[in-house]
C-alpha cells in the first residue's frame, strides 16, 4: 500500500454554459480550494494542471497558465493531458512529487470552456489520426460510441431503455440540491423516454451535455498536514490512483480506435480494460468493493453507469439492472453511486471532471455534502476512462 496523500482543500466553479475564458473558472475553483484548506497561494509549492485542448495554447500548458493567473511565485508546474482522465493524471503528478519528497503541498486544477453540441475533432487534416478517422470515415461522434456500448448491454444482458432511464431518474434526484450542478431538475422515466433519440437506443436525457466548469484540490504530505492541522485524524486522503492502460489483445471496441486487436493467436485477457482500471486501484489501496461507502462514476450515458457497476465489482456481470432496481445505488442504499448527480446533472468539462469526482468524495467523507449526504461515509472510489487507453480511478478514505 502507498503512503496516503491528504486532501486539505476542495473547490469548484459551478458547471454551466457561459462561454467565458476557461481560466476564469479555474481561478475561482483554485481560490475556493485554498480557502477550504486555510492556506495562502504563496504557501503552494507545485501546480499540477489538467489540460484542455479546445482553448488554445493556454489550455495546453494548464499548469503554467494557472500559476500565472494566480500570480507567479517561482514554483514548479506540470501539465497533463489524458482526455477525460486528465484530472486524475494531474492528481497523480502532484501525488508523485509529494511522495518523492519533492514538495509538501500542491494545487491540482482543471477547467474547461466547451462548444455547443457534440465535441468535434480538433482542426486539421490528420488522416493517420484515429480521432480524425472515426469522425470522417464512419461518422462516429461520442454519442455513437455510447450507443454501441448501450446496444451491446441490451444484446448481452437484456437491458431496456426503461433501465437506462432509471439511471437518469436516480441521478437527477441526487443532484437536485448540489449547488455546483448545472441541471437541478427531477426527471421521470417517461421524461427520458419521451426525449428525442440522439443515437439509438440513447435519447437526449440519456446522454450528458458538454459544459463549462472547474475543480481544484489542495493535497499535502502527512508532515505538512500535521503541521497545518495538528493531526491527520479524520482528514480524507488519497489511497490509490489508477492510471492503468489496456492489456493486449484489446478485443473490445474503444473509440476513437475503429479496430480491435486480433485474438486469433493470443486469447483476450480474462479481465477487460475497465475491470483492470479498478483492479489496479483496489490493489494499491489494499481495499475491495466490500469496503466502499460510495462511488462516483463517469456516466457519459445512462447505460455506461450500469457497466461501471460491474467493473467496480458491485455486482456480477449482467446484474447491474437488478442492482439499480433494488435501490442499492441510490442515496440510502447499500452503495450509492453518483451522489453528486454525476454527469447527468453536471455535463462534461473534460479536464475538470475527474478532479470534481474527488471533490465530491472529499465532501462526502467530511460529512459536508448537504442535501445529498451518504451517512457515515469512510471510503469512496471514482471510475473514469480517457480516450486512447487512459484509465482513471481514485480511492479516497478517512
Amino acid at each position: 500500500m502507498s503512503a496516503p496523500v491528504y486532501i486539505l482543500g476542495a473547490g469548484m466553479h459551478p458547471w454551466g454554459k457561459w462561454g467565458r475564458d476557461f481560466t476564469e473558472y479555474g481561478v475561482v475553483a483554485a481560490r475556493a480550494a485554498l480557502r477550504d484548506a486555510g492556506l495562502e497561494w504563496r504557501q503552494i509549492q507545485l501546480v499540477a494542471g489538467a489540460e484542455t485542448i479546445r482553448n488554445g495554447y493556454p489550455g495546453f500548458v494548464a499548469g503554467a497558465t494557472f500559476a500565472q493567473k494566480l500570480g507567479w511565485t517561482g514554483i514548479p508546474v506540470s501539465s497533463s493531458y489524458a482526455a477525460c482522465a486528465s484530472g486524475s493524471q494531474a492528481l497523480q503528478s502532484a501525488r508523485a512529487q509529494i511522495m518523492a519528497g519533492l514538495c509538501d503541498v500542491a494545487l491540482v486544477v482543471g477547467a474547461d470552456t466547451t462548444p455547443k453540441g457534440f465535441f468535434a475533432p480538433v482542426g486539421g487534416e490528420r488522416r493517420n489520426d484515429p480521432d480524425w478517422q472515426r469522425f470522417h470515415l464512419i461518422g462516429a461522434t461520442n454519442t455513437v460510441y455510447f450507443a454501441l456500448l448501450a446496444r451491446r448491454r441490451m444484446d448481452l444482458y437484456g437491458a431496456t431503455p426503461a433501465d437506462f432511464a432509471a439511471v437518469k431518474v436516480k441521478n437527477s434526484r441526487h443532484g437536485l440540491h448540489n449547488p455546483h450542478a448545472r441541471y437541478r431538475k427531477q426527471s421521470s422515466v417517461s421524461d427520458v423516454l419521451a426525449s428525442p433519440v440522439v443515437s439509438d437506443p440513447l435519447r437526449l436525457l440519456d446522454i450528458c451535455a458538454t459544459s463549462d466548469g472547474a475543480a481544484a484540490l489542495i493535497v499535502a504530505s502527512r508532515e505538512f498536514t500535521e503541521r497545518h492541522l495538528g493531526s491527520t485524524a479524520g482528514v480524507p486522503s488519497v489511497r490509490a490512483v489508477s492510471c492503468a492502460t489496456p492489456n493486449y489483445p484489446q478485443s473490445m471496441p474503444e473509440l476513437p480506435d475503429i479496430a480491435t486487436d486480433s485474438t486469433a493467436a493470443v486469447p483476450a485477457p480474462k479481465r477487460a480494460f475497465k475491470d483492470h482500471i479498478l483492479d489496479s486501484a483496489y490493489a494499491e489501496a489494499g481495499l475491495g468493493p466490500e469496503d466502499l461507502s460510495l462511488a462516483e462514476v463517469y456516466d457519459l450515458s445512462t447505460a455506461l453507469e450500469l457497466d461501471w457497476y460491474e467493473h467496480l465489482g458491485l455486482c456480477p456481470k449482467g446484474a447491474a439492472e437488478e442492482l439499480l432496481r433494488s435501490g442499492a445505488t441510490a442515496i440510502g442504499g447499500r452503495i450509492p453511486v453518483n451522489a453528486s448527480g454525476g454527469l447527468a446533472c453536471f455535463g462534461e468539462a473534460i479536464p475538470a471532471q475527474a478532479i470534481a469526482q474527488v471533490c465530491e468524495l472529499t465532501w462526502q467523507l467530511r460529512g459536508q455534502a448537504t442535501g445529498r449526504q451518504v451517512e457515515g461515509a469512510t471510503v469512496g472510489i471514482t471510475a473514469n476512462q480517457g480516450l486512447f487507453g487512459h484509465g482513471s480511478s481514485v480511492i479516497v478514505a478517512r
